[in-house]
């Protein structure tokens, strides 16, 4: 069933950082490509490293977060890198 604007209370309301994402893709760890759009926090299905970019980062070096646990990672990411990252299952959360 296709997405209904009429179902749909929030679609007028703006997005902030504090609120709930209105979309989730999975992430394909990568060392050169950004996710298709920034995310507003991360979902590790698989605890492990997670080496991210975050968005107000001026480089593409990535930050590790060391043994990062099933669970939800609160930073606002622009790529997952593929080298140094173990963690698995990992879901971007956007808008």
């Amino acid at each position: 069933m296709p997405y209904d604007p009429a179902k749909d209370i929030f679609a007028t309301h703006a997005s902030d950082s504090a609120g709930p994402a209105r979309n989730a893709v999975a992430v394909t760890p990568s060392d050169s490509t950004d996710l298709p759009a920034y995310a507003k926090a991360l979902y590790v299905g698989v605890s492990g490293a997670l080496v991210v970019v975050p968005v107000g980062a001026s480089t593409d070096a990535g930050v590790t977060f060391a043994n990062c646990p099933v669970g939800w990672l609160p930073v606002q990411a622009r790529r997952v890198l593929a080298t140094g990252t173990t963690a698995g299952q990992i879901v971007a959360l956007i808008g």
